[in-house]
C-alpha cells in the first residue's frame, strides 16, 4: 500500500493514506519531499513551500488559500489555509462530456406496481399525516408486526413532528415528502393516519398525492373513530393479505433509482469511497438506470464541474439556480454561507468547504446530468440528477427516498448507524472503520487504496446493490433501523 497520494498533477498538497512520521521521504508524482512533522491519515501535506496568500490546489482545483507561509513537508489544516468562496456568482456555460463505461444489461428481482415503478422492498408503511398521532402509529406498528408473513418484508411507522402550525415553504415540504412516500414503490401497502383538525389533513393531503392505488392505499381519521388502534389494525390485516401475495420478477436496471449519501466525512472519502461510489453511478446510468446527488451546500466550492456536464443549456441554468437559491436561503437567515465543514470533518483531515465539496461531487462520477430537482419532486428522467437539499444526513436522504430512490448509498469516513425510509448501504472510506464498526459497514472502499482499483471496488458494489435490491437486508435493515425528516425552513405558530 502507497503511504500518500498526490491525486492530481496540478496538486501542491499530497494526503496521507496511513499515518507518517516526521522526517520520513516521500517521492509523489516527480516531488520528493521530507515530512517536517507527524501527518494523520487522510490529513495533507505541502508538496514544496508555500508562501503565504499561496492558492492550495487539491484535486486539481482551488480548494483555499493559505493564511501564513507552510514549509515543504508541513501539515496543511485549518490552521494555515482558508477558503476562497465568496457569495453569488455567475457562471458560463461549458459544456464537457467524458468516455462514460458500457452498459453491462444487468437485472434484478423487484415487484413491478400497478404504475409501472418498480420497489426493491414489499413493505407495509404506515405514515401519520401530523406528529399528534406518532404515538399512534407506533403502537400500531407494534401490533402489526404479527401480521408479517409470505413476501412482507417488513411494516414500518413514520414519524415525524409536522403537520400542522407550520407556514409556506414548511407546509409545503412536509405535504410534499409524505405524497411522495405514499407512492413509494417499496411500500406494497400503505395506512395513511389523520388527526382529523390539522393543517395538512388527509383531504388536503390528496390532490398531493396524486394518482394511486385504493386498494393499497388506506386513510383513517382518528377523530372519527371509537378506536384508532382497532381501526388501523383492521386496515393493516386486509392490506397485509393483499401484500403477502406479492412476487419478484426480473427487471432490467433501467428500474433502479439510487441515491448518493456522504456523511462524516475525512480526507480519504474524496479518494476512496466517493470515486467507488461515482464509479457505480456511472455503471448504473449506462444500463439505463438512474441516480441522484443531492447536499447542495456540499457542492458550493465545485459547481462548475457539475454545471459543465449538463445535458444542454436548460439543464445547465437549472443548476445555477440550484446553487444560487440554497446560498440565498442561507442569507435570508442571516447564515454565514460557507460554515462547513464539520469538527468530525475537520478531524478527518477536510479543512475548507472547497476541500469537502470536491471530494463530495466524486460521487456523481462523470455522466452528464439530466435533470435537477426541487425538494419534495419526484424523478422525472433517468440518468443523474441533483435534488435540491441540505447536507442534513437524515434530511438529505429523507428527500432522495421521497424522490423515488428505493436505495441510498452512503459514504462514509467517521461512521454512523442512521438509515431512511429505504435500504441504506454504508460504504467506508478505511479499512480501519470498516473492521471497527462491521454493524454499521456494508462495504469498505479503504481497499481502493489497498489491494483493488476504483474500478474494481465500483464493480463489487455494483454487485452489492443488484444483491440489496434483490431483497439481501444491509446493515441498518439488520438493525431495524428505518427513519424520516423533513426540510425545516420557516416559522413554525
Amino acid at each position: 500500500m502507497q503511504k500518500a497520494v498526490r491525486i492530481h498533477s496540478k496538486d501542491n498538497v499530497a494526503v496521507a493514506l496511513q499515518p507518517l512520521k516526521q522526517g520520513e521521504v516521500l517521492s509523489l508524482g516527480g516531488v520528493e519531499v521530507t515530512l517536517c512533522e507527524d501527518i494523520e491519515q487522510g490529513h495533507k501535506f505541502a508538496l514544496t513551500d508555500l508562501a503565504e496568500n499561496t492558492n492550495i490546489i487539491k484535486y486539481g482545483t482551488v480548494i483555499g488559500h493559505t493564511v501564513k507561509a507552510v514549509p515543504a513537508g508541513a501539515h496543511v489544516h485549518v490552521e494555515n489555509i482558508k477558503t476562497n468562496l465568496g457569495d453569488l456568482l455567475e457562471y458560463t456555460y461549458e459544456p464537457e462530456t467524458f468516455e462514460q463505461p458500457a452498459a453491462e444489461g444487468r437485472t434484478f428481482q423487484g415487484f413491478v406496481r400497478k404504475n409501472g415503478d418498480v420497489g426493491i422492498r414489499n413493505e407495509i408503511w404506515i405514515i401519520p399525516t401530523v406528529g399528534c398521532v406518532n404515538n399512534i402509529v407506533q403502537s400500531v406498528e407494534r401490533k402489526a408486526q404479527a401480521l408479517i408473513r409470505g413476501s412482507i418484508d417488513g411494516i414500518h411507522a413514520f414519524t415525524h413532528p409536522y403537520g400542522c402550525s407550520q407556514m409556506g415553504d414548511d407546509q409545503e415540504n412536509t405535504r410534499r415528502i409524505l405524497a411522495d412516500l405514499i407512492v413509494h414503490p417499496n411500500a406494497g401497502g400503505v395506512l395513511v393516519l389523520g388527526l382529523g383538525c390539522e393543517n395538512s389533513n388527509i383531504d388536503v393531503l390528496k390532490p398531493y398525492i396524486g394518482a394511486y392505488d385504493s386498494e393499497r392505499v388506506r386513510f383513517v381519521v382518528a377523530q372519527q373513530e371509537e378506536n384508532e388502534v382497532d381501526a388501523c389494525m383492521k386496515q393493516i390485516e386486509e392490506l397485509a393479505a393483499i401484500v403477502a401475495g406479492d412476487e419478484r420478477t426480473e427487471c432490467p436496471a433501467s428500474k433502479l433509482r439510487i441515491g448518493l449519501k456522504c456523511g462524516g466525512s475525512d480526507g480519504l472519502s474524496g479518494i476512496t469511497a466517493n470515486p467507488v461510489v461515482g464509479r457505480f453511478s456511472d455503471l448504473l446510468v449506462a444500463d439505463g438506470g438512474t441516480t441522484i446527488l443531492a447536499e447542495v451546500p456540499e457542492m458550493f466550492g465545485a459547481e462548475t464541474q457539475l454545471m459543465n456536464r449538463a445535458v444542454d443549456e436548460e439543464v445547465f441554468h437549472k443548476t445555477v439556480d440550484l446553487i444560487n437559491n440554497f446560498k440565498e436561503y442561507f442569507t435570508a437567515n442571516h447564515q454565514t454561507i460557507y460554515e462547513n465543514p464539520s469538527p468530525g470533518n475537520k478531524a478527518g483531515g477536510i479543512s475548507t468547504l472547497e476541500d469537502k465539496s470536491n471530494g463530495c461531487v466524486q460521487k456523481s462520477g462523470s455522466a452528464g446530468i439530466s435533470d435537477v430537482l426541487e425538494y419534495g419532486d419526484r424523478i422525472k428522467k433517468n440518468g443523474l440528477n441533483l435534488l435540491s437539499t441540505p447536507g442534513n444526513d437524515l434530511v438529505a436522504a429523507t428527500g432522495e427516498a421521497a424522490a423515488g430512490c428505493q436505495m441510498v448509498l452512503f459514504t462514509t469516513g467517521r461512521g454512523t448507524p442512521f438509515a431512511t425510509a429505504v435500504p441504506t448501504i454504508k460504504i467506508a472510506t478505511n479499512s480501519r472503520l470498516a473492521n471497527a464498526k462491521k454493524n454499521w459497514i456494508d462495504l469498505n472502499a479503504g481497499r481502493a487504496i489497498e489491494d483493488r482499483s476504483i474500478e474494481e471496488v465500483g464493480e463489487e458494489l455494483y454487485d452489492l446493490v443488484i444483491e440489496t435490491a434483490n431483497g439481501k437486508k444491509c446493515r441498518s435493515e439488520e438493525a431495524g433501523y428505518h427513519d424520516i425528516a423533513i426540510f425545516k425552513q420557516g416559522v413554525t405558530l
